[in-house]
């Protein structure tokens, strides 16, 4: 898809994603949070959802994680003008509280969309409930258990020709500071899938 037609068709799905009131969380966001990042990225990273501060500002890890998301991508030699962000779930969720089935199944249409439109080599789901999600889109069989999953970080997976590797979210560093160093080795194995 040429890049013209790309943005004509990202236009028209942020416009939807905007306006969107299929589920309780818009009557209590301040916006419903768009992708950002360019269209043409070779690697489309899936957040959870956006925090206190992006709702505010409508920008994408502007909060907390975001100098964490910043640190660990500049160990990996990536900027974030070469990749897409978006998340799962695209309003904020009251109090920080986990994702209800619902609005995963509402919000993931919109996400399978900048997925078909931005057409990334490699999707890098963060953290449990994206790469749940994830893998279950491309009939792949997420673990049961919730720690069942950190082994799947760092490491390829193709299903259904789609490349997936999923990492751990940056927020988890925030209270566990003291993996970091781990976690951007796991950032580094870009480098292995992409020409840098």
């Amino acid at each position: 898809m040429a890049t013209e037609m790309k943005r004509q068709a990202m236009d028209q799905l942020n416009g939807e994603v905007r306006s969107c009131a299929r589920c309780r969380l818009a009557a209590t966001r301040t916006h419903a949070l768009c992708g950002e990042g360019t269209l043409d990225a070779e690697l489309l990273l899936v957040a959870l959802s956006p925090g206190a501060r992006e709702n505010v500002a409508d920008r994408m890890f502007v909060g907390p994680s975001g100098p964490v998301l910043d640190r660990l991508l500049g160990a990996a030699r990536i900027t974030r003008d070469r990749i897409y962000m978006t998340n799962l779930i695209k309003c904020l969720l009251p109090k920080n509280r986990r994702p209800k089935l619902v609005e995963i199944e509402t919000c993931y249409p919109f996400v399978k969309r900048e997925i078909e439109i931005v057409r990334p080599s490699v999707v890098v789901p963060l953290g449990y409930y994206a790469t749940r999600t994830i893998l279950a889109a491309y009939h792949t069989n997420p673990p049961a258990a919730r720690d069942d999953f950190r082994p799947l970080y760092a490491n390829l997976i193709v299903s259904d020709g789609q490349a997936i590797f999923p990492l751990p979210h940056p927020s988890f560093l925030l209270y566990s500071p003291h993996f970091e160093p781990d976690t951007a080795e796991q950032y580094k194995k870009w480098n292995e899938l992409l020409p840098l």
